[in-house]
């Protein structure tokens, strides 16, 4: 009896999960109304481990950013990467490796902030370190 309320709790988490995955997609979607996946003016806060690859779908290119609260070169660099969001045609993710450790291992972030660009759901380009805004920029119009 213990086991199938398990099963039925993971499949109404599962449920929840998948309806607010659409809800958010449908809120960033009301935002941009006038284009067609136009990128959201503020990072994404990835969420699990399948929302990654959704998020990086839903875009033509998608900056991610591996971070860590207590990484000091990840706060140097949060400007720049929320200035990204705002200003350039890419989306922008952040991923908690703190939080989302799995996600972490699944793409061997070994050190914090790593930074990845995709294109088309697909990973281009990998940076571990603190970057400089233009240097980003610059990647980011390559692919766009």
């Amino acid at each position: 009896m213990q086991l199938v309320n398990r099963m039925s709790d993971a499949d109404e988490l599962e449920e929840i999960r998948q309806e607010k995955i659409e809800s958010l997609k449908t809120e960033e979607s009301g935002e941009d109304a006038g284009e067609s996946g136009a990128a959201p003016d503020e990072p994404i806060h990835i969420s699990g481990v399948d929302h990654l690859q959704e998020v990086a779908e839903s875009y033509g290119v998608v900056l991610v950013d591996f971070y860590a609260d207590w990484c000091g070169p990840c706060k140097m660099i949060e400007p720049v990467v929320a200035a990204l969001a705002e200003e350039t045609d890419a989306a922008v993710a952040k991923v908690d490796v703190d939080s989302l450790q799995q996600l972490a291992a699944q793409y061997q972030v070994q050190g914090v902030p790593t930074l990845m660009l995709f294109s088309d759901g697909e990973m281009v380009e990998r940076m571990t370190g603190a970057r400089q805004r233009p240097q980003l920029e610059q990647l980011i119009q390559q692919y766009s």
